[in-house]
């Protein structure tokens, strides 16, 4: 259970001085391993877990392949595929600032941007230019929260694809001193209060339980557009996505194609979706087979083996659970930080830099607004992420389905 009225838990995620059992993700679409960064699972109740997935280069022989031989561009999707994917040309988002919220210190997060972004040719985003700021859950510069290798991949997975997406936007880290829900929450409000923020990006939740809803009040702040990842376990809703004050963001996988488009999408079988259990029907949805809210909204990429690239120097191990000999060696050859990544982790922030783009915000109400302007989405008609009796709540089609929602980005006139 999800328990978030607890708030004297401690951090259940490995950090610089911890190591925790390796944990293989079992949704990937094709038979290359996946591993869960060190924040996939919360140890104790209480806690929120990221939705990042890591993509395991392993070799036949064991070892760890090299992400790349010095240039970022033989693994993963980088901006200009992102940009393209979706129609985003033709605009910066200039000015306007996307927030990412997640929890413990990334202490390399403005080097390891910085790296990224020069390594594509994006515009320098630092905090000697006014473009980028970390701040604490109470929205100072200091004290930070200890480091965490695992919310450190996420933070840094978090801040590239902002960059990607919206490489004119201006980034706020705010780092929750727990994964707790009382600090995350307080960090969402700073977030969301600090002038020029025009949306927030949230890639953690957990399982709904009967106190989730009553948290909801933090994600309700009229001309911000708030996003969250609809989780990485499959079939299954679970919170913050299911509020009905944020865009739920479901995932896919993608393709190049000699299509019009130039590309395909299908849904990635870890996407999370389905019925709350707890929050009650927005007006603006009014599919058939909840009663009750239901996720996701939205969706982009996702399936970590379409993943895109990162750059993490903060953990030595790219944020896996367990840092072995084997990996080791195989990241000390050549990989200098560089990673492929996935997990639902990668859409919240896609769809939260979309929005900065449209600069529609002040017209956004929850999740509502891609529901009236549903022909700019590509809509995604193929794959399932489980079992639902076959159903449009795990099962894609043409039209609303639970995985990837109404599609995705096609430009940005849907937000």
């Amino acid at each position: 259970m999800f328990t978030f009225a607890v708030t004297a838990l401690t951090i259940g995620m490995a950090t610089s001085a911890q190591a925790a059992p390796l944990s293989s993700a079992s949704q990937s679409s094709d038979s290359t391993s996946t591993t869960g960064f060190g924040c996939f699972h919360p140890m104790r109740a209480g806690q929120a877990r990221c939705f990042g997935v890591l993509k395991d280069h392993r070799t036949a022989s064991g070892r760890m392949s090299p992400f790349t031989t010095g240039s970022p561009t033989t693994a993963g999707f980088v901006p200009s595929d992102l940009r393209s994917a979706y129609k985003l040309g033709g605009t910066s988002g200039s000015g306007r600032t996307v927030a990412i919220v997640d929890a413990m210190d990334d202490p390399k997060a403005e080097s390891d941007l910085a790296a990224y972004r020069h390594a594509y040719g994006l515009p320098s985003c630092t905090t000697a230019n006014g473009c980028f700021r970390k701040v604490n859950q109470s929205g100072h510069a200091s004290p930070l929260p200890s480091g965490d290798y695992g919310w450190a991949e996420e933070i840094s997975l978090d801040l590239d694809m902002v960059s990607a997406t919206c490489p004119g936007c201006h980034i706020l880290l705010v780092e929750a001193k727990s994964a707790n829900a009382p600090d995350l929450m307080r960090a969402e409000d700073t977030a969301a209060t600090t002038p020029g923020v025009v949306s927030i990006s949230n890639s953690w939740g957990g399982p709904e339980d009967n106190t989730t809803t009553s948290f909801d009040s933090h994600f309700k702040h009229p001309g911000v557009a708030i996003t969250a990842s609809s989780g990485d376990s499959g079939y299954g809703a679970s919170w913050p996505a299911s509020s009905p004050y944020v865009t739920a963001v479901g995932g896919t996988s993608l393709s190049k194609a000699s299509n019009a488009r130039g590309w395909t999408e299908k849904t990635w079988s870890g996407a999370g979706s389905g019925c709350s259990a707890y929050e009650a029907k927005p007006s603006w949805q009014h599919d058939s087979g909840c009663a009750k809210r239901t996720v996701a909204d939205v969706a982009a990429v996702a399936d970590p083996n379409t993943g895109v690239a990162v750059n993490d120097t903060y953990n030595s191990c790219g944020g896996a659970l367990l840092c072995d000999t084997e990996l080791q060696l195989g990241l000390a050859q050549g990989a200098d930080g560089w990673v492929e990544v996935g997990g639902t982790s990668v859409s919240s922030p896609i769809i939260a830099s979309v929005y900065a783009l449209a600069g529609n915000t002040a017209q956004v109400v929850g999740g509502s607004y891609p529901y009236s302007h549903k022909p700019a989405l590509n809509d995604v008609a193929s794959g399932s992420n489980g079992s639902c009796g076959g159903s449009y709540l795990c099962t894609a089609g043409p039209g609303y389905d639970g995985p990837t929602g109404l599609g995705t980005p096609n430009g940005t006139g849907a937000f």
